[in-house]
């Protein structure tokens, strides 16, 4: 397999894991992205976003999107630099999308390699390929979800599948707020996990 000589080691390791998810359907291979990534994503996102709870939610969605068009990356860059285009991109978005003033646009972000991401990232429609993937990757999580204790899985079906804010799902359900975000932040983890340990493609 040949890959790009001009990446380091460390990416040139991400694009064999890559290949391996995605010619072999190896789960170990998109288990080890996550844990290569997951804390200094968390980490980034948490300065852009300064909430825990945002922080994890957007973590998870950015891996969600990255697996979901891993077929889109080519190893003309590192694999940490489109995962964190895409974190960096959604986190945005959603910043815009709620109305928040936490953080200029216009600031760079870095992740552990000190490489710099910005604002101008290409914004992509769904295509009817990448629809057909999303509705997939819905199951997939849907399948997950059935996997968790009640309680939690009425939380991540609130919050994920309904989206209702953290402040709607504590009135709904007549528990305080605080129960609400660490017991989602539980389930979050529970999910991790069994993405992990998942014999079926993301």
């Amino acid at each position: 397999m040949e890959v790009n000589s001009k990446l380091t080691d460390k990416a040139q390791r991400d694009y064999l894991l890559v290949r391996d998810a995605l010619d072999n359907g190896n789960q170990k291979a998109y288990a080890e992205l996550m844990n290569c990534y997951r804390d200094a994503l968390y980490f980034m996102l948490l300065k852009m976003t300064n909430d825990p709870y945002d922080a994890e939610d957007l973590t998870i969605e950015a891996f969600g999107k990255a697996f979901k068009c891993l077929t889109l990356y080519t190893p003309d860059y590192a694999f940490s630099t489109w995962l964190f285009k895409i974190a960096t991109n959604n986190c945005i978005d959603y910043l815009r999308s709620k109305k928040k003033n936490t953080v200029s646009l216009d600031t760079a972000f870095g992740n552990d390699s000190n490489e710099g991401y910005t604002r101008d990232v290409a914004c992509e429609t769904l295509n009817p390929e990448a629809s057909c993937m999303e509705k997939q990757k819905a199951l997939l999580m849907r399948k997950m979800v059935e996997k968790l204790k009640p309680n939690y899985r009425i939380l991540v079906d609130l919050r994920y599948f309904q989206e209702h804010s953290y402040e709607e799902i504590a009135e709904e359900l007549h528990l305080p707020l605080g129960t609400v975000k660490a017991q989602l932040f539980r389930a979050r983890d529970m999910m991790y996990k069994l993405m992990k340990d998942s014999h079926e493609t993301i």
